[in-house]
């Protein structure tokens, strides 16, 4: 068989020259039947849709491009209907349709902000968050979390050590002002490496500190990121959990420069969490008055399925479930993750069952998990669920109801024969295209500093399915740092931004 190089094929084949010989070919096609072809004899067409992940830097730059304020947005719409003219639309009026200019006009109501219970230690004892916001000025976490033993390794170039010993003190000293436990000094000195040699850095300063420590466990690793840091991230994470078993907390530099009380004050809060303490605890939650969680012992899950980018083609999808492990709180959360079926949006592991060899028939899977938890830490067994299932488009609703609750079933039936204690199955959809005005924008107390409507905001009537029950409902302030969609986030009165939908 003749071999005949690219260069060859496409002056015989097509009369091309090809110039940049030393460039690799694209492939198109697919990874089954592969076609590689010279990047100058392509041309990309104008107007494609853009698929895959951004970095960091384009997301920012879209952000700044798409983002409106919910006056704008408003505004917006109201010319878009205005401009297409739909009252003159023929197809309209062949089917009696007639669409109004104006935005509907809706009810709505604003649940009030619950009151938040913290340690008695500190000045302020218990917060009621205004507008959706607060801080921990004067106050301490309800329970503090133990930090003996941590490392640092700085994966940044532009940091030199001083700095990144001076932010690892200012960030353990407001861990002690937050009310955990935690130790100045770190086991061995900060340790620079370089981002390509991760896994090498991260398991020489895991095997030193041990070393170190003589059988006592490394409890914490700080890792200080570039800005720009591609996968970095994602590696210490998975390296960390799944090979060392280590809790990690990742800061970029430009915080480490420029350190925020504000910042410090966030992570430290994290780092609580991670170590298994408690930030905060619902007043209501502890004086036993929160309806449908207080008067039985009541578990609380969350689920949703993160599906691979555009494009890839074989990689898994991960299905997470957590639940919460205390009550009458409900504060405290474990969680778990399976790698299920590319595409697959039915969460296949919640109820299980294989054959063992020496056991037999065995029964397992993630929800029968986080209900033994549940038990153990509380000592009792949960006598209601409520499940919170996120991803689920309209089309699947049935599908995903019929299959998850069915797996909840059997989990609980495998624990005790009759145990069915109730289940509220609630889907949650962020991604919708109902957006929610203030009626009034000259009162401000009717929305945030944006013009966003204010969190805790239902509407739970008139543009709801007419036989389900479903409702909107803003759940927190519409800040654009937090999540950038969320910046269009406005509501009261008219329709319509970006609301969380639930179905129940």
């Amino acid at each position: 068989m003749n071999m005949k190089s690219v260069v060859e094929y496409f002056k015989e084949m097509y009369g091309f020259t090809i110039q940049q010989s030393h460039l690799p070919c694209l492939m198109v096609g697919n990874q089954k039947k592969a076609n590689y072809l010279p990047m100058e004899a392509c041309k990309i067409v104008e107007g494609q849709r853009y698929t895959k992940r951004l970095n960091e830097k384009q997301i920012t730059s879209l952000l700044k491009v798409t983002c409106q304020r919910p006056r704008e947005k408003e505004m917006d719409i109201l010319q878009t209907v205005h401009q297409n003219g739909y009252d003159q639309d023929p197809y309209a009026k062949e089917f009696g349709i007639n669409i109004s200019e104006k935005l509907t006009s809706v009810e709505a109501r604003v649940l009030p902000a619950p009151w938040l219970k913290y340690h008695d230690a500190g000045k302020e004892k218990e917060c009621l968050p205004q507008v959706g916001q607060w801080n921990m000025v004067n106050k301490k976490v309800i329970n503090g979390g133990k930090v003996s033993h941590w490392a640092c390794i700085n994966f940044s170039r532009s940091v030199q050590e001083t700095t990144a010993r001076g932010f690892c003190q200012e960030l353990a000293q407001m861990c002690q002002i937050s009310g955990m436990e935690f130790n100045s000094e770190p086991v061995l000195p900060i340790y620079s490496a370089r981002p390509d040699q991760v896994a090498k850095a991260l398991k020489h300063v895991y095997n030193v500190a041990l070393h170190k420590l003589k059988g006592k466990e490394l409890e914490l690793l700080l890792a200080i990121l570039p800005d720009n840091n591609g996968a970095l991230y994602g590696d210490i994470k998975r390296i960390c959990e799944t090979d060392l078993g280590l809790i990690s907390q990742c800061c970029l530099t430009k915080h480490v420069f420029k350190i925020s009380k504000q910042y410090l004050a966030n992570v430290s809060l994290k780092i609580n969490v991670k170590m298994g303490g408690r930030n905060t605890v619902l007043v209501d939650a502890l004086s036993w008055r929160i309806p449908l969680v207080s008067d039985i012992p009541t578990i609380i899950f969350g689920a949703d399925v993160t599906h691979p980018e555009t494009g890839e083609d074989s990689s898994p999808s991960i299905a997470a479930v957590v639940a919460s492990q205390d009550w009458p709180e409900v504060t405290k959360y474990a969680g778990l993750v399976c790698a299920q079926a590319h595409r697959q949006e039915l969460i296949q592991d919640l109820y299980k069952t294989w054959h063992d060899p020496q056991r037999g028939t065995v029964t397992g899977g993630m929800v029968r998990e986080l209900l033994i938890s549940f038990r153990k830490a509380t000592g009792q067994k949960p006598q209601r669920i409520i499940f919170y299932r996120d991803g689920v488009s309209e089309g699947q609703f049935y599908q995903v109801l019929l299959y998850e609750l069915d797996a909840i079933r059997k989990a609980c039936a495998s624990l005790e024969p009759n145990y069915q204690p109730p289940v509220t199955f609630v889907v949650v959809q962020k991604r919708h295209h109902t957006r929610l005005f203030a009626n009034n924008h000259k009162d401000r107390s009717s929305m945030d500093k944006s013009g966003n409507i204010l969190p805790g905001t239902v509407v739970d009537s008139k543009i709801c399915h007419p036989t389900e029950f479903d409702f909107y409902l803003c759940s927190h302030a519409g800040i654009q740092e937090q999540v950038g969609q969320l910046t269009t986030m406005s509501s009261g009165m008219r329709t319509t931004s970006q609301q969380t939908k639930c179905r129940r």
